[in-house]
C-alpha cells in the first residue's frame, strides 16, 4: 500500500506521464480537471506583482481545460531569487505550478548573481503585463534639493538592498542629470515604502500605480517628477493621466555617449517593460505550454478580467508570450560589461560591495 507521500509522487508523475506522451505523439491539449495548480508569486503580498497573480488566478480557472482550482504561494525573498531559484531547483515542470514574477527577478544585476541558479531565457513564458511604465514621486517640499548639491541630498527609498528596475531611474539621474539623492535601502515591500513616502520617512520612491498615493499627488504634497515611459507600437509614450511628465530617455538624450553605458541602459528599460511575466519552468512538455498561453490569450481578450485589472493599475495593458520572450531574448544577450557598467554606478552611489 503507498503511503500519502508516495500517493503525491505517484500521482505527480503519473501527470507528467501523460503530459510527456501527449507531447511525444502531438496529441490533444491536456486536462487540468480535478487539478490544483499552484502559482509562485516571487514577492511579497500587497505589491503589485502579488495584486498581479492574484488577479490572473481566477480566470486561469475560467479558461484551462478542465478549471483547474490555483492555490497562491507568496515566496519572497532576494527580489525574486529565493521563489525563481526553489521554481527551477524544486518544482516538477508538470503544469501544476507556475510562477508571477517582477521584472526585478530578471535583471541581469540579480539573475546572474553568484546565488542565482536560473536563467529567464529557458522560462516557458505564458504572458505578462507592462504598465505604463514607472515613475519616481517624491515629496514635493523635496523637489528643490534635488537640483541644489549644496542641500541635505534627497533620500530615495528602496525594498531590499538593492535598487528595483523602476526604482534605477534615480540611478541614471544621479550620474547623468546631476541629482542631489542618497539611497535608503531596507524596507520590507512596497508598501512599506508607500507608507515611509507618505510619513516623510524618505522623499522619493518609485512605483508603476499611484491607487495608494492618488490622495497626495491631488493636493499637492506628492509629485511625479520623471517617468520610463511605457512601449506603444515601438515608440515611447507617456502614462495618460501624467501626459506633460518628462520621460527620462529624452532627459538623457545626449548625456550617455559610450557605447557600454548606452547598452546598459537599454537593457534597463527592456527588464523595466516586461514589467510583470507569468511562467510555466523550464522544460515543461509542449502541449501544456500551449494550452496555457492559449488561456492566457482568452484572459487578455475578457472584459471583466480587463476592468478588474484597471482597478488595480491606472494603465494595465497584457503581452502576449511572444512580447515577453522578445524583451527577455535582449535582456539575456546583454554582454556582461554592460551589466557591470550599471553595477559599478550603483557601487559608486553607496549601493553594494
Amino acid at each position: 500500500m503507498l503511503n500519502s507521500l508516495s500517493k503525491t509522487t505517484f500521482r505527480t508523475t503519473t501527470w507528467l506521464a501523460v503530459a510527456l506522451a501527449c507531447e511525444a505523439a502531438g496529441a490533444q491539449t491536456p486536462s487540468f480537471e480535478g487539478k490544483t495548480i499552484s502559482m509562485i508569486i516571487d514577492s511579497a503580498a500587497g505589491g503589485g506583482t502579488d495584486l498581479t497573480g492574484r488577479l490572473l488566478a481566477p480566470f486561469l480557472t475560467k479558461y484551462l481545460p478542465g478549471h483547474p482550482t490555483i492555490v497562491v504561494r507568496n515566496m519572497p525573498g532576494a527580489e525574486g531569487t529565493v521563489a525563481l531559484n526553489y521554481f527551477v531547483q524544486q518544482v516538477v515542470p508538470d503544469g501544476l505550478t507556475l510562477t508571477t514574477g517582477g521584472a526585478p527577478s530578471i535583471d541581469p544585476i540579480r539573475y546572474r548573481a553568484p546565488q542565482s541558479r536560473y536563467d529567464p531565457g529557458k522560462f516557458e513564458f505564458i504572458g505578462g503585463a507592462g504598465r505604463g511604465g514607472s515613475m519616481l514621486i517624491m515629496n514635493t517640499a523635496a523637489e528643490k534639493r534635488l537640483y541644489d548639491k549644496s542641500a541635505p541630498p534627497v533620500a530615495i527609498g528602496i525594498a531590499g538592498a538593492a535598487p528595483r528596475s523602476g526604482q534605477l531611474m534615480a540611478a541614471w539621474g544621479i550620474e547623468f542629470l546631476g541629482w542631489n539623492s542618497k539611497w535608503i535601502a531596507g524596507y520590507r515591500s512596497t508598501q512599506a515604502l508607500m507608507q515611509a513616502l507618505q510619513q516623510g520617512e524618505i522623499d522619493m520612491t518609485a512605483t508603476s500605480t499611484l491607487l495608494s498615493l492618488k490622495n497626495g499627488v491631488e493636493s499637492g504634497e506628492l509629485k511625479v517628477v520623471v517617468q520610463s515611459g511605457g512601449l506603444q507600437h515601438g515608440k515611447r509614450v507617456p502614462r495618460p493621466e501624467f501626459a506633460n511628465v518628462p520621460i527620462l530617455a529624452e532627459q538623457l538624450s545626449g548625456k550617455i555617449t559610450t557605447s557600454i553605458a548606452t547598452q546598459s541602459f537599454a537593457t534597463w528599460q527592456a527588464v523595466l517593460l516586461t514589467d510583470k511575466f507569468c511562467a510555466l519552468p523550464p522544460g515543461t512538455p509542449a502541449p501544456i505550454v500551449t494550452a496555457y498561453r492559449a488561456a492566457y490569450r482568452e484572459i487578455m481578450e475578457d472584459p471583466e478580467f480587463n476592468a478588474r485589472a484597471r482597478k488595480l493599475s491606472e494603465v494595465f495593458e497584457p503581452m502576449t508570450a511572444d512580447d515577453v520572450n522578445s524583451l527577455v531574448k535582449d535582456i539575456v544577450d546583454t554582454p556582461s560589461e554592460a551589466v557591470e557598467y550599471l553595477n559599478a554606478l550603483l557601487r559608486k552611489q553607496g549601493i553594494g560591495g
